[in-house]
């Protein structure tokens, strides 16, 4: 109630507000200019406020409060004033127009959805059309829907029909929370978000898989200790790479024979399932 009788309130104040002649409106936005007379800034924007609850007006069916889009539109207008440039001979009200629309339009895309849509300039015409354009098209004297529908859309405001159709099912869907209860009683039931899948290991899964992992590499440290220097080096490049030497390829580098190479790693992989056995008796499901 209280905003209500401030929206009238201010809806009066701006009906009761002089109109401007074309020579007042030059002589305020020169002094405004020029001289940051802040009563003339204030005398252009009080005679326009007519227009900015007008422009608000025509964008109230997007379920946003009427105050909050006449805040807006004063935001359009105030930065029209700062840009405006009266030497040019046009009235302020045909320059306004634009920035009042869009202070309104942006306000709009940021709060309309807690999705983030309309980034482009095709898509906010998308965004602020489709519904004008949807009612035009089924209710002439040919309706058109469908499939049909959407690419008279598309070739009317140069866009894809598959962002047509994305953005129809965005206007026709309102926003669900996931933390809305599933049924509308006082029950207790679950959440929306509750029944969301999640690939993800839980959390104390996550925990137990990094301490496994620790620990074996604790223990595959120690074992790598009883080996001989050319066993190791051995073991760490068919071994512990992520692409694994050739057995010719080492023989080459070690100057022995790629069989003599499969021996020694043998004798090697024996030594360590011994070592690591040995030190982890009661873990061999460990011990790969």
């Amino acid at each position: 109630m209280k905003s209500q009788s401030a929206r009238r309130t201010m809806i009066r104040a701006a009906m009761a507000a002089p109109y401007l002649e074309r020579e007042e409106e030059y002589e305020l936005a020169v002094r405004w200019k020029e001289e940051k007379d802040q009563q003339a800034l204030h005398k252009i924007t009080s005679a326009h406020m007519r227009l900015v609850i007008s422009m608000a007006s025509k964008f109230r069916h997007f379920g946003l409060p009427m105050n909050d889009l006449i805040q807006e539109g004063h935001v359009g207008l105030l930065e029209a004033a700062a840009r405006f440039e009266p030497e040019r001979e046009v009235r302020f009200s045909t320059y306004a127009t634009w920035w009042i629309r869009a202070s309104i339009q942006d306000y709009i895309l940021r709060n309309w959805s807690i999705v983030r849509g309309g980034t482009s300039s095709a898509q906010k015409a998308l965004f602020f059309n489709l519904r004008r354009l949807r009612a035009r098209l089924s209710q002439g004297s040919e309706p058109i829907s469908g499939s049909a529908m959407y690419r008279e859309i598309a070739t009317a405001l140069n866009v894809s029909e598959g962002d047509v159709a994305l953005m129809d099912s965005r206007l026709s869907g309102p926003d669900s929370s996931l933390n809305a209860p599933l049924l509308d009683d006082e029950s207790g039931s679950a959440d929306r978000q509750d029944f969301l899948v999640a690939d993800d290991p839980l959390p104390d899964e996550t925990v137990s898989t990094s301490i496994d992992d620790e620990r074996r590499v604790t223990w595959l440290t120690n074992a790598l200790e009883v080996l001989s220097e050319r066993e190791l080096k051995i073991i760490r490049e068919r071994r512990l790479q992520d692409e694994g030497a050739t057995l010719e390829a080492l023989g080459t580098k070690l100057g022995i024979s790629k069989e003599r190479v499969r021996q020694i790693e043998t004798r090697a992989m024996e030594k360590l399932r011994a070592a690591l056995l040995e030190t982890n008796a009661d873990r061999s499901a460990y011990v790969a």
